[in-house]
């Protein structure tokens, strides 16, 4: 029984404090499923798979960094609008719907004397791989105990480490945004216009093609009545005397 409690504490661990961050897309496209987690980045991936297969078990207490959701992620937001309506009733419902937010507190010591060799490197190779990732137009995907956040973007990765810990550089805070439209959201929506442009839009009346005929055929006449008296105008000039 211990051992199973065990393994769903270090399964756990894993989902949400270890990885919680999943990069969609961007520099993960060639990745299964499009999807990276952040152990990736830190260059700790192939030693964790290699240690749960000899070893037989998961072992997080080694990891470069932990993961905590901070306080104040947003779940529901909304806005009342302030503008004028038409009338009480429709005042009364009138909810906007607002982006939502999560930031993620990345916790990083140095537990060995040669982790102070390694650690500008990890953390230079984890800025430099997030910035393409971005550039790329990559989301994050963002596991809490309470809830999974999707397509998300990374706004900001602040240094906020305090003064209760000998070691500088120690906290990062990753602030998260979920807009209201993705990427997927663009594409459906594109996909369907698409389609509805390929198959024909329905039409309520039959157009007239005989007044079409007719009101392209007055415009050509006028056309070729202008042209002419342009020309005109033109010969008239180059006839006239010279200056």
């Amino acid at each position: 029984m211990s051992e199973i409690s065990t393994a769903f504490r270090n399964t756990y661990d894993l989902a949400f404090q270890v990885s919680p961050i999943i990069l969609q897309g961007g520099i993960a496209n060639l990745s299964v499923g499009n999807m990276l987690p952040i152990i990736a980045l830190t260059g700790q991936l192939a030693g964790f798979a290699q240690g749960a297969l000899t070893s037989g078990g998961l072992s997080t207490e080694d990891f470069f960094a932990r993961f905590l959701p901070l306080p104040g992620a947003t779940v529901i937001s909304n806005a009342a609008g302030m503008y004028p309506f038409a009338n009480q009733s429709v005042a009364s419902n009138a909810i906007i719907k607002q982006p939502t937010s999560i930031s993620m507190l990345m916790i990083c010591p140095t537990r060995t004397a040669g982790g102070y060799l390694t650690k500008m490197a990890i953390l230079t190779a984890l800025k430099n791989s997030l910035n393409t990732h971005i550039a790329l137009g990559g989301t994050f995907i963002i596991a809490t105990p309470g809830f999974i956040y999707t397509n998300c973007l990374l706004l900001t990765m602040t240094d906020v480490t305090g003064g209760d810990t000998k070691q500088q550089q120690v906290q990062f805070q990753l602030d998260f945004l979920k807009p209201l439209i993705t990427q997927e959201d663009a594409s459906s929506a594109f996909s369907s216009l698409m389609n509805a442009l390929s198959n024909g839009l329905q039409t309520s009346a039959t157009p007239s093609w005989s007044g079409a005929a007719s009101a392209v055929g007055s415009s050509i006449q006028g056309a070729v009545q202008s042209v002419s008296g342009v020309s005109g105008v033109v010969s008239q000039f180059l006839s006239g005397p010279a200056l």
